[in-house]
């Protein structure tokens, strides 16, 4: 079968990802990805019968190791991909809260996982081939949260998508605060000027007066503008009857489309990010528990989520590539 589907162990030997962990999976679809268990069981490189899809950042791929906590020097580190994970304490800018510091985005990014296995199997049917890796991250401090998030990444044989379920659970004897937010980052070639997002329809809400400038073209993309500035929306897209909403890229000219789906009950919100500059040419679509605001100002507007002690929560998330019909 690994003439046809597979997942290699690699590991980066030069530069600032030096020494990290990499599974490369290739599903034989012509979908392949890479999952880095050392920034979180991040989604980096991602690619469609040789087509990229995600958006990759000047800095690289970066180990755990370079993280710089404070204030927006997040962004040192991050390599963007497919999928970065945002959270478990705050998600959005720097803050202050209970006389703690909480640095732009949180810090599962940049915790090793523990526990990282791999298979590739056959269903008891025979139907289904599929491949699947699975870690643990721990995001913990003496006298605070110790929150635990299962993470499983997985797609099939032949199949479109790849499938990540997290589970969630406070360790902890205190109510902790949990912010959640899959930082889902589209770029070229998959993203140009040709490209419109659909969705059913919904209320759309601009984050800031620039967003709300360029409401009216939402859906819409541009060739990269020098100096433009980031526009952010706040999406609240309706549940299928299996609990599920999305949102599709469509590009006609490359004859893609990818979906972002996602279920509701969990991740009630999708931050749509739209940066059409010049190197930061990305769209992002960001199923998440809450509004990229930091702790202090979800707490404020009374929307901070809290797990209570020994409780988990799980959620499901679908993203897909496929011919535009």
């Amino acid at each position: 079968m690994e003439q046809l589907a597979s997942i290699r162990r690699l590991t980066y030997e030069d530069g600032k990802g030096r020494g990290m962990r990499e599974l490369e999976f290739n599903n034989g679809s012509g979908l392949a990805f890479s999952v880095l268990p050392d920034r979180g069981m991040d989604i980096a490189k991602a690619s469609y019968k040789g087509s990229g899809l995600a958006w990759l950042s000047c800095n690289g791929d970066v180990a755990p190791q370079f993280y710089e906590p404070g204030g927006i020097e997040w962004l040192r580190s991050w390599g963007g991909g497919l999928l970065t994970g945002c959270g478990l304490a705050n998600v959005g800018g720097p803050n202050e809260r209970n006389g703690e510091q909480h640095g732009l985005h949180g810090r599962i990014s940049h915790i090793p996982a523990q526990e990282v296995n791999s298979a590739a199997s056959w269903s008891e049917d025979g139907s289904t081939y599929t491949l699947s890796a699975c870690g643990r991250i721990s995001h913990s401090r003496v006298f605070g949260e110790k929150l635990a998030c299962t993470r499983e990444i997985s797609t099939a044989y032949g199949d479109d998508s790849i499938t990540v379920r997290d589970t969630i659970e406070n360790e902890g004897f205190t109510p902790v605060p949990f912010m959640l937010l899959y930082h889902i980052n589209l770029g070229w070639p998959l993203i140009d000027e040709s490209v419109t997002l659909e969705a059913p329809e919904h209320k759309i809400t601009p984050q800031t007066e620039s967003a709300a400038a360029g409401l009216a073209a939402w859906n819409q993309t541009s060739a990269p503008v020098p100096g433009v500035a980031e526009q952010v929306y706040y999406h609240d897209l309706p549940a299928d009857k299996s609990g599920m909403a999305s949102m599709r890229v469509v590009n006609k000219r490359l004859g893609l489309e990818f979906e972002v789906a996602y279920r509701v009950a969990e991740l009630p919100y999708l931050i749509q990010w739209k940066m059409l500059g010049q190197g930061e040419y990305v769209m992002g679509l960001e199923p998440a528990n809450c509004y990229p605001e930091g702790q202090t100002r979800m707490a404020e507007r009374g929307l901070l989520r809290k797990l209570s002690p020994g409780e988990k929560t799980e959620t499901l998330l679908r993203l897909a590539v496929r011919p535009v019909k």
